[in-house]
Parts: C-alpha cells; sequence; structure tokens
C-alpha cells in the first residue's frame, strides 16, 4: 500500500519559506496551509496576501479554512477554491480556547449537529458545483478533526463522521485525541483503523495524524493504523524538515545537513516571503523546533530565540558565533 506523506497545517510555520526548505530535501505529497480565517479572509486584510501564496508547489497545496459563521466559510471558500491547489479542508480539531470558543474549530463538533451539517452540505454543494464546472480541474474536499468533547461516545464520533461523508467529505483526518488531551497522551490510533475500515471501498480517504515523529513512532501508528491512506507530520517536520525523504527511503537513506546554511537560507527566505511585521514570529517558532537538533539544545534555542526578539541582524550574528563556537554542530549526517 503507497501511503501519502502530508505536512501538516501550523500557524507561524505552513508558508512559503518553510515549503521551500521540505522541498530542498525531497518534500512530501502534500503541504496544508496553515489555517485561514474566513472573516479576515473576507476582510481583504493587509496580510491575507501572504497567508494564500501556494509557492514553490502550487500544486501540493491543500488550503485549511477556519471560521465560526457557515455564511462567511462559503463565502471564504468560494474564493479558496480558485486558486491552485489539491483542495479545501475545513479545520474542525483545532482545540485553543480562544478558536473553539468562537465556535470555530473543534467547536464545529460540540454545538447541535444541524449547525455543523448547513456548513458542511453548503460548502459540499459549493465544491461539487465546481468540480461540475471545472472538470480538468478537481477540487477535493476534507475536513481534519478530533475525537469530540472529553464525554464523546463512539456512537458519536461516528456518527458525525458520517454525516461529513454523506455531506461530500472526501477525506477525514483525524488527530485522535480529544479536546483536552495533551501531546504526552498517546493518540488513539484505533479510531483512524476503525474509520478506514468504516469507509473502506467508499473512495474515502484517511489521514492519520499526532505523535509520528521519528521510525519507531511511525511503526506503532502503523501497527495501530495499517490502513492509514496518509500519514500527517506537524511540528516533528519543523525540526527535521529531512523525515519525509527519511520515510520514503524506510529510513534507509544517510542525509547530509548543512545547519548553519539551514539557518541563514531560512531567514532569507522569511524576509522574501512574508512581510516585516510577521518576521519575529516566524522565526522565532521555527527556531524553537529546529534548535532541538544541536547537543545543547535548549542554550542554543534560548540564544536565537532572544536574538530574532532584536532583528534579523541580531540572529544572523547569533548563528554565525554558534556555529563559530561549535564546528562540530555545523555537518550533521542523518
Amino acid at each position: 500500500m503507497t501511503r501519502k506523506l502530508i505536512c501538516g497545517p501550523m500557524a507561524t510555520i505552513s508558508h512559503p519559506a518553510f515549503r521551500i526548505l521540505v522541498e530542498e530535501f525531497g518534500g512530501c505529497d502534500e503541504y496544508f496551509n496553515e489555517m485561514i480565517n474566513a472573516g479576515s479572509l473576507l476582510n481583504d486584510g493587509p496580510f491575507e496576501r501572504f497567508y494564500i501564496d501556494p509557492y514553490p508547489v502550487p500544486e501540493k497545496i491543500v488550503w485549511q479554512l477556519t471560521g465560526h459563521d457557515c455564511e462567511k466559510m462559503v463565502l471564504a471558500a468560494q474564493r479558496l477554491i480558485e486558486l491552485p491547489g489539491i483542495g479545501l479542508d475545513i479545520n474542525m480539531g483545532c482545540s485553543a480556547p480562544d478558536v473553539y470558543k468562537t465556535g470555530a474549530g473543534i467547536g464545529w463538533m460540540l454545538r447541535p449537529v444541524e449547525e455543523s451539517r448547513e456548513m458542511i452540505s453548503e460548502l459540499g454543494k459549493l465544491i461539487k458545483s465546481y468540480n461540475q464546472e471545472n472538470p480538468d480541474s478537481q477540487k477535493r474536499y476534507s475536513v481534519k478533526l478530533r475525537l469530540g468533547d472529553e464525554d464523546f461516545t463512539e456512537k458519536s464520533f461516528f456518527s458525525f463522521c458520517d454525516m461529513l461523508v454523506e455531506n461530500g467529505v472526501k477525506l477525514l483526518t483525524l488527530h485522535p485525541r480529544t479536546k483536552k488531551e495533551k501531546l504526552t497522551r498517546p493518540p488513539r490510533y484505533q479510531y483512524c483503523q476503525a474509520l478506514c475500515e468504516r469507509y473502506k471501498g467508499s473512495g474515502v480517504k484517511i489521514y492519520l495524524n499526532g505523535n509520528v515523529k521519528d521510525e519507531n513512532s511511525l511503526k506503532q501508528a502503523l501497527q495501530a493504523c495499517p490502513d492509514a491512506d496518509g500519514i500527517m507530520i506537524s511540528r516533528a517536520s519543523v525540526q527535521k524538515p529531512w523525515i519525509f525523504s527519511k520515510i520514503s527511503s524506510a529510513f534507509e537513506k544517510k542525509i547530509e545537513v548543512d545547519m548553519e546554511k539551514v539557518c541563514y537560507d531560512y531567514i532569507s527566505n522569511i524576509e522574501k516571503f512574508q512581510p516585516k511585521e510577521f518576521y519575529k514570529t516566524r522565526l522565532q517558532r521555527f527556531f524553537t523546533y529546529f534548535c532541538m537538533n544541536f547537543q545543547f539544545a535548549h542554550y542554543v534555542q534560548t540564544k536565537f530565540v532572544n536574538a530574532a526578539e532584536k532583528g534579523n541582524e541580531e540572529l544572523r550574528k547569533e548563528i554565525g558565533a554558534f556555529f563559530d563556537k561549535c564546528p562540530d554542530e555545523r555537518i550533521k549526517i542523518l
């Protein structure tokens, strides 16, 4: 079975500069964009054009949409399906309080199901109509979700998934945790497998998401969910942008990485593809994860993140000083 490898949607990370980096190591099959807020997109804010830049692989982009209002979700979707890419994904999995308390993200799984069905149905009609009018440019309709609230039941979860599928959703990406379960708790991959079995032969695909970060964790995930159509990796891909290439070679391929060059190139690409107002947050988030590759990870992380607070040139100076002091960290064979 050939499984797709997917780079998950991450705020402040899933933009052109990061996709360029992953592509340099061989890339992956699909890139989910960081979630786009329907209201902000419709208001034509000054930064929205940066969120919908599909560079460098427009053919691999999946546009993830979030919001709490059905009408705005439909209007925003009308814009997104006109862009290059694989299709449209609805975020029903974000469990950040400032998101779900507005009714967005996992909030769609917590509200009365009739409201969620209305939104999913209207978007399904929109995408179906688009595909009928554009036979050479078909767009996929997908949803990323969790198990639900802490009191979820298997009956309620599978019933919700059935509602999605009945209204045209062709792909479910499941992060098999509840709203409050933290990343330290093992994902319940058995629910991913249950979805695979439930929709077998229907044309509905299932992607597994959560905690895949190396060879051992991948094996554990696939032991529990051997029928997954794809593996979505998020945070681990920031620390190890080469992880998709490693998986593709069954972890047999050795990769030589010039860590210093990666650092400098990433800053340059942030400057090229992001507005100045975004430099600090994008760079701090990236180096928080990427610095975990170094021997004194916490020390380097603190140095780089603090330098980014002062500006890109200070960050470049700190990077240069680190590699001058620790030349053995410059080239890594992974």
